[in-house]
């Protein structure tokens, strides 16, 4: 993870500031159509779920504080991805519980209509189940865990992050994890009823790098897997060296095999976790990693922001597309001659020569593209883009921002100084920009 240090790593003790809506309001850096919560800190999301006509968002809360520390579930719901109601708190630690330190993420299916969700408990890392009848009250399993520990004779620096899924007759799951010494892995397991849970193996393992002494950070720990089918292929994503590293290809019985791999979200993405909408589509969220100071997350009383809904998808070729959800287009307002001159709006840029383009805010650059080096700058994040005709859709919201190149790149960033107005370099070979409409009068996103 950037600026060193993991999601897992404490950030200092609990501040108890207060902070009034209106301050959240007049903060020009706070989203204004991207998810996130009323004040204080987020990271993953946890179990993305659509579910009775509605989605459901849950993530990782620190209610107290804009700094992590003892994490809870966050929920909030929305009939359209846009508008979001913040409702109560999902899951909380239980004092002298198996996730008394914390309730990590995990994900959300569907048993005999009933919700079921499974997390990783803390300190040791355990794997914890929860009932619902309507998503809104939890009832946690009084065996818990049902997972203890990782399985014997596997020496691993992390056991976390459950993804689940029906597989025929039998429920499969993968948890992060990794072999020391050696490199990440997720590990799979089977059950008849969820709770009773047999290791079969590692479905992929990666290899460590040199240097750093954090295990995710090296690659010697994978943590938030995901893993579902695309068209005809299977997409398996893990978070770890500060990236999330995609691999896809087929799938045979319990067998996996990469034909492609990259990274899926550059920059300040992260941990992304993915929503089965009705079996139509597939979207995914990542949570988006403040790239300021500790000092200035404290300050401004809010931590984090979730990504747009990203919908993969496979080319005629069977390479991996993202594109963002077609809902946001139901924000667009007014056109914007050239280029937008606010921090809320899309913008839509073809360059089919050597052409730079760059946009500016206050005369320092937010995203900028080299043709000679083929890179796009978005705040600190460079990703690199392939030779040939480049198309650029570009989202800006307070502080973040998130392009999607070519629909296959997907880059995000955070770049801070409020709206100082945009300007743009360069000659692109056609552009269109929207004034894209806030989803509420108060950055509250709902």
């Amino acid at each position: 993870m950037s600026q060193g240090w993991t999601r897992r790593t404490f950030l200092g003790s609990l501040s108890t500031t207060l902070f009034a809506a209106t301050d959240l309001a007049n903060d020009p850096d706070r989203p204004q159509y991207h998810f996130l919560p009323p004040s204080n800190w987020m990271n993953d999301p946890n179990a993305p779920v659509w579910f009775q006509g509605e989605y459901h968002m849950f993530y990782q809360y620190n209610p107290k504080a804009a700094q992590w520390d003892t994490m809870h579930w966050g929920h909030a719901t929305s009939p359209d991805m846009l508008h979001w109601k913040h409702l109560p708190i999902a899951l909380a630690p239980t004092p002298g519980g198996p996730d008394k330190d914390g309730c990590f993420t995990g994900c959300m299916v569907v048993e005999n209509g009933k919700p079921v969700i499974v997390y990783t408990g803390v300190n040791p890392e355990v794997q914890c189940l929860a009932r619902s009848e309507d998503l809104k009250a939890w009832t946690k399993h009084p065996g818990n865990p049902i997972i203890a520990a990782p399985p014997p004779g596997i020496d691993t620096p992390g056991f976390r992050d459950p993804h689940v899924w029906r597989d025929g007759e039998e429920w499969l799951l993968l948890i992060g994890a990794g072999f020391r010494g050696k490199g990440g892995t997720v590990l799979l397991y089977k059950s008849p009823d969820l709770i009773h849970w047999t290791y079969l193996k590692p479905l992929l393992t990666g290899e460590k790098l040199p240097g750093p002494a954090d295990p995710v950070a090296s690659g010697e720990m994978w943590e938030c897997p995901d893993f579902f089918p695309v068209g005809n292929k299977w997409l398996l994503y893990v978070s770890t060296q500060g990236k999330v590293l995609y691999w896809l290809g087929t799938r045979k019985d319990r067998v996996f095999t990469p034909e492609s791999n990259g990274v899926l979200v550059h920059g300040a993405g992260y941990a992304p976790k993915s929503c089965d909408a009705s079996g139509k589509r597939r979207i995914i969220w990542a949570w988006l990693r403040e790239q300021r100071s500790k000092a200035d997350q404290l300050k401004a009383g809010w931590s984090g922001s979730m990504s747009l809904a990203v919908v993969p998808s496979l080319d005629k070729q069977g390479g991996l597309l993202l594109k963002p959800a077609v809902e946001y287009e139901k924000l667009r307002g007014k056109r914007l001659r050239e280029a937008a001159h606010d921090d809320c709006c899309e913008i839509h840029v073809k360059l089919k020569g050597l052409k730079p383009f760059g946009l500016l805010r206050g005369g320092h650059e937010v995203l900028g593209f080299d043709p000679e080096s083929h890179t796009l700058s978005v705040g600190r994040t460079e990703a690199p883009v392939p030779a040939g005709p480049v198309d650029l859709r570009i989202f800006l919201d307070g502080s973040v921002v998130e392009v999607f190149v070519n629909s296959k790149i997907w880059v995000t960033g955070r770049v801070y100084g409020g709206n100082q107005g945009l300007s743009m370099r360069g000659s692109p070979d056609s552009i269109e920009s929207w004034a894209l409409k806030p989803v509420s009068g108060d950055r509250l996103t709902t």
